[in-house]
């Protein structure tokens, strides 16, 4: 797929970071889940660096306990380089959002017992400046086919998982899992973004998340 300016720079973790998700695939999704956790699209400092959604280094290195090589892209943004797990730079997402799953569990394992996490697309946009440009910033040209594909591969993680909710991070995530999961008996709910961009979310975001996970009746 091509993708016209603004973006500048597309990144595929899928690729150049296979080896660390193809390690965190199985470690964490060898079982049947009750809940999938769905995300939209990776972070710079996030998935982009490690490979994991959401992808906070910290929590994949040391309690998911990634260790897998992590390459470079091939067309690298030099303000956006890729130093996988020696990042030095925090994915506030992901700190929030696996920060949340560590206090409750107490480890990783425990954790995917019942439990996945999945972005919706797998691609980092950057403009010029290196700034991220998320999906739904895309033209409805661009987004038309990559949107049909990233549907098409949430179908078939959720059927092979056969959860009883995904939950989306964020509206986006809810928004396209309503559409790509027509078809099937599935619950769906939506917690608010971690996203420090998102002012709501920098008003104790994690108590927010398990209280609506509690209202859902996905935690008890």
């Amino acid at each position: 797929m091509d993708f016209a300016k603004p973006v500048t720079h597309v990144y595929n973790p899928l690729d150049y970071a296979w080896p660390a998700h193809k390690q965190y695939i199985e470690r964490a999704a060898i079982t049947k889940k009750k809940v999938v956790f769905l995300g939209m699209n990776p972070g710079p400092f996030g998935m982009a660096q490690t490979g994991v959604p959401f992808g906070e280094i910290s929590a994949v290195r040391d309690w998911i306990g990634i260790d897998a090589p992590i390459t470079k892209p091939e067309n690298e943004h030099p303000k956006r380089p890729i130093e996988g797990l020696n990042c030095q730079r925090s994915e506030v997402s992901g700190r929030r959002l696996w920060g949340l799953f560590s206090k409750r569990f107490e480890s990783a394992e425990n954790f995917f017992t019942n439990h996945y996490v999945v972005n919706h697309c797998p691609l980092v946009f950057m403009e010029e400046t290196g700034k991220n440009r998320t999906p739904d910033k895309l033209s409805s040209s661009e987004a038309e086919t990559l949107m049909k594909v990233c549907d098409e591969h949430l179908y078939k993680v959720v059927e092979t998982l056969e959860p009883n909710w995904v939950i989306a991070v964020g509206t986006f995530a809810e928004k396209r899992a309503i559409i790509a999961l027509d078809n099937l008996d599935i619950n769906i709910g939506k917690i608010l973004h971690p996203s420090p961009a998102n002012p709501a979310s920098n008003r104790g975001w994690a108590a927010q998340a398990n209280a609506k996970l509690r209202e859902l009746g996905v935690w008890n």
